[in-house]
């Protein structure tokens, strides 16, 4: 009964998860930008795919990772400067959906960093294991930067579409940031249902 429910569940996130990409790439802003910014799910997600029997992920993580790839694919679509609804939020009148997709950067990796360390027992004290999450979280967002900046170099055509920083002189920081807050934010909210979850994996 329990391994048909996750079947199931399997489906529907592969349904959304292809739902969701299909979309983004019809008539995206810029075709470049949209492959820059969709490769990292369309990554994460053939991990999954080929990790499904050996390493299967807790439902929360499932959910979490599904909720980034989203966000991904939204920014690819429209370019994370125009996404609808984020326009001329705030003071700074510049779109803050980036922030959206830098928060998630931090939030996401804090709850896979947790699992992989939990589940591998690599760190036992809950402090220095924090501690770990968070350093990861920030080293993962500071490759990220140096992906965009390559990124940049290459192509100059894409380059102020994909770093996404209209005219802000401390984006790059301000992106660091925002996923700081999202590992933190991820730890202190969801680290007893995450605790929970493990425990019902009879790991």
């Amino acid at each position: 009964m329990q391994s048909h429910r996750l079947s199931r569940l399997n489906w529907i996130w592969i349904a959304v998860f292809m739902a969701v990409l299909i979309w983004s790439g019809i008539a995206p802003k810029d075709y470049l930008t949209w492959a820059l910014e969709v490769a990292p799910a369309v990554i994460g997600g053939l991990i999954l795919l080929f990790t499904r029997r050996t390493f299967p992920l807790t439902p929360l993580l499932y959910a979490l990772i599904l909720l980034h790839c989203v966000v991904l694919m939204v920014g690819g679509h429209y370019t994370y400067a125009e996404v609808p609804w984020f326009e001329n939020l705030g003071s700074s009148g510049r779109n803050n959906y980036d922030k959206v997709g830098h928060f998630m950067q931090g939030f996401v990796p804090a709850i896979i960093a947790r699992e992989i360390l939990l589940r591998l027992q690599v760190v036992a004290a809950a402090g220095w294991r924090n501690f770990f999450i968070v350093a990861v979280c920030l080293a993962f967002s500071a490759f990220y930067e140096l992906i965009e900046w390559l990124a940049a170099l290459l192509s100059a055509t894409a380059a102020e579409a994909f770093l996404g920083t209209q005219g802000y002189v401390w984006d790059t920081q301000s992106d660091m940031a925002w996923a700081l807050g999202g590992a933190i934010t991820a730890l202190l909210a969801l680290s007893r249902r995450h605790d929970r979850q493990l425990a019902a994996m009879h790991l």
